[in-house]
């Protein structure tokens, strides 16, 4: 079952949260790179867990993660791994919090490189899901086939966000996004 499907059948307090996601975010691209870094993270901190566990820790996630400024995240000390380590608004696993960390970095490094982090994206695409992955596996701490996938949909570099039938599907074609150029 689709997630455009299942959350009709959600609990009326579940369902909102869900449908402010699916509704505004889900599917449409970002264009500014902390955002997109920003769901990297959370996309990492979902694996094995709910997204509607990380929809609920998002603004704690957000103020213990610098607001996702990469900069400042990628200048994160030991000290603030012990802090994300000891935060119980966010998710408390030293792999994704060192992730977080050195996947800042490399988005620094990419900047320095291709200008943006969405720049970087846009020169990869198109690929496949298998093929980005792989760069991803190459580039990125703790980024398998899932993670990769739900972000990659997330921002509209990869098909599946939401049913064909849709309303949100038809908004997002309507903005743009990055799989739609090569049909």
């Amino acid at each position: 079952m689709s997630y455009c499907t299942v959350i009709e059948t959600m609990p009326e307090e579940r369902k909102a949260l869900h449908k402010a996601y699916h509704d505004f975010q889900y599917g449409f691209p970002i264009h500014n790179d902390n955002e997109l870094f920003c769901r990297l993270v959370l996309e990492i901190n979902q694996a094995g867990l709910s997204w509607e566990l990380i929809l609920k820790k998002q603004q704690s996630f957000r103020d213990a993660y610098a607001n996702f400024n990469i900069k400042k995240v990628a200048a994160f000390t030991e000290v603030d791994r012990e802090r994300l380590l000891n935060d119980s608004g966010i998710i408390r696993n030293r792999l994704k919090i060192n992730a977080a960390i050195e996947n800042a970095k490399t988005i620094v490094l990419l900047q320095q490189e291709f200008g943006s982090f969405e720049k970087w994206l846009d020169h990869h695409h198109p690929k496949t899901k298998a093929e980005w992955v792989k760069l991803f596996k190459m580039t990125f701490k703790f980024t398998g086939g899932e993670i990769v996938n739900e972000f990659l949909m997330s921002i509209g570099y990869l098909p599946g966000a939401h049913d064909e039938n849709c309303w949100v599907n038809k908004e997002v074609f309507k903005v743009g996004v990055k799989w739609r150029e090569n049909l």
